[in-house]
């Protein structure tokens, strides 16, 4: 399956904070990846030349973002951007054309639980502790991923 990801560029503070959350509640996925904002997600491996071609032909600039709110939806905590999220919606729509079955919200997926009630808990915890988080998107990658493995199949800096 194939993926497209926006690397967030953060302070080291707040690049450490998400990880260790990532580390601590979503185990799985953190030790496969890092902190990012899924743009595609799971598309066909036959759709990579359509996703390189569109990759290529972002006329998207960097942007900033600002994280305010850690918010839980059913069993998983997300950090979602107030400032950049009409950017990253904007990218999204650009590489799905065709729209998908729920709408898009940009985030970055914190952790699992097992109980909605420890997942509020944790988001209550953390936007205390780590908000507000600003940060810029500088490049973007696609991905293709086999099982437990993730390999970068090309990176796309903005356009300055």
């Amino acid at each position: 399956m194939l993926y497209v990801v926006a690397w967030p560029v953060l302070g080291e503070a707040d690049d450490t904070a998400l990880r260790r959350l990532r580390a601590q509640y979503h185990p799985r996925e953190a030790g496969l990846i890092g902190p990012h904002f899924t743009l595609v997600f799971g598309a066909a491996p036959d759709g990579e030349p359509a996703l390189r071609a569109a990759l290529g032909n972002l006329g998207q600039r960097p942007f900033w973002f600002m994280i305010e709110r850690i918010v839980r939806s059913d069993l998983y905590l997300y950090a979602e951007p107030s400032d950049g999220a009409a950017e990253l919606t904007g990218l999204y729509e650009t590489l799905n054309p065709v729209a998908g079955g729920e709408p898009f919200e940009p985030h970055i997926t914190l952790g699992l639980f097992q109980r909605a009630a420890e997942a509020e808990q944790v988001a209550r915890i953390v936007g205390r502790q780590h908000l507000p988080m600003t940060g810029r998107i500088e490049e973007l990658a696609l991905l293709r991923r086999d099982g437990d493995t993730l390999a970068t199949l090309a990176s796309f800096r903005l356009a300055p």
